[in-house]
């Protein structure tokens, strides 16, 4: 079933119906997903789900079974559908514009539908400008020759709230018959909350350009997590799994022991959300990040949920805290949850002089979690457990949580 535009409609019910029915299938029969093997984004959607767990449990256990106890991996009930953020790539193939994801490892364009782990409303709204693009004349960005306006859509659902934001990455800040556009586009879709335009006009593989104006809608959407409300903008970090996030945050604060005597840092607090978390149950709470725009909606944030223990700045982590030790300060605990590519060994040095006394760091790169824990421990600090949180069925990925203790720098 398709819409006017094209798009097609998900199947609803008879979908969701298929997936769950999917989970006892076996390798070596067919895909679930008729571009799984050219994707290569869902390593795991073919086995099971007890068995994913199983393996990934495993995988952790080698790991970091070194560092402290790996408590059971917590995963998920309905392991589909699960990303709250989509993002697909536009482009031209045989007078048809098409969309989907880049190959694992490369720049060559897969045409994707239907995704198992993406969050359905989502694809369907690409769906639909795919199918605006030629009646509006709009061409696709072509990377080789630099010509073309439409270079990305990022879609963005509220889990508790509903809200959805569109973001139409262009390469140009030209967008022909843009209001016209718009309004095609809310007229299929009503329940969308927010449309944006991002301009991208650089070579990069980076997605989002640096500039945006909105165009329909308060240019953000909130959505609700732990009994708290967040705002999000397109280029906020926001963990894409809301089902599991909850959980994975509630262990995080839980790991903290705070009393409500505690200072706490929150590096790389991106939007705040682990920040404002924490300041329920801290005497006082510092956010630091340096991406401005994430930082504005943290800001709003701590205002929209009352939270006036809570402070934010626009810096990096380790510059920030080298000058508070600078300063003769000091902080209680430390909330890190860095990129996949984890932290330096000057940001671990720089937790150690601020003299903080309990780490947790929240990670979605267990590689490099593993080596960081090697300096953390060089410099006195002691892993106390390690829990592991399902975040990304389907995928090799999973997100990590570790408390330490600072038990004494170790002599050489």
């Amino acid at each position: 079933m398709a819409d006017k535009y094209g798009g097609k409609k998900s199947a609803g019910s008879k979908k969701e119906e298929t997936a769950e029915e999917s989970q006892g299938k076996r390798p070596g029969k067919s895909s679930l997903c008729p571009v799984s093997k050219q994707c290569g984004g869902c390593q795991y959607l073919d086995m099971p789900y007890k068995e994913q767990l199983k393996l990934k449990q495993q995988q952790m256990q080698k790991l970091l079974g070194s560092f402290g106890k790996v408590y059971p991996i917590v995963g998920m009930e309905n392991p589909f559908h699960y990303r709250n953020k989509v993002h697909a790539v536009f482009g031209w193939r045989k007078g048809e514009p098409i969309s989907g994801v880049y190959q694992e490892g490369t720049h060559k364009l897969i045409p994707v539908e239907h995704c198992l782990i993406e969050d359905e409303k989502a694809d369907e709204i690409i769906g639909t400008i795919r199918g605006m693009l030629k009646s509006f004349k709009i061409r696709t960005y072509d990377e080789d020759t630099g010509f073309g306006l439409l270079r990305h859509v990022l879609v963005r659902r509220g889990f508790a709230t509903g809200e959805i934001l569109v973001a139409l990455v262009t390469a140009s800040p030209v967008f022909p018959s843009k209001n016209h556009f718009v309004k095609a586009l809310l007229e299929a879709h009503p329940e969308i909350t927010t449309i944006v335009q991002n301009i991208n006009g650089r070579e990069t593989s980076m997605v989002l350009g640096e500039r945006e104006q909105v165009l329909y809608g308060r240019g953000y959407i909130e959505d609700e997590l732990c009994g708290y409300r967040f705002r999000i903008s397109s280029q906020s970090f926001y963990q894409v799994n809301p089902v599991q996030t909850e959980k994975l945050y509630a262990k995080a604060i839980e790991l903290a022991g705070l009393t409500g005597r505690e200072i706490v840092l929150d590096a790389y607090c991106g939007i705040g959300t682990i920040g404002i978390l924490a300041a329920g149950q801290a005497k006082q709470v510092i956010g630091v990040e340096r991406n401005r725009q994430a930082i504005r909606d943290a800001i709003q944030n701590a205002k929209c949920n009352h939270i006036p223990n809570i402070r934010f700045y626009c810096n990096d982590a380790t510059r920030f805290m080298q000058q508070m030790a600078t300063e003769g300060a000091s902080v209680d605990v430390v909330l890190m949850d860095p990129p996949r590519t984890g932290s330096t060994e000057e940001f671990i040095r720089a937790v150690m002089s601020v003299r903080a006394k309990r780490v947790v760091y929240v990670s979605c790169g267990p590689e490099t979690l593993a080596r960081d824990l090697k300096v953390f421990g060089r410099l006195g600090y002691e892993a106390r457990g390690v829990w592991v949180y399902d975040m990304f069925p389907a995928v090799r990925h999973v997100e990590v949580v570790i408390q330490m203790m600072f038990c004494g720098e170790k002599k050489k």
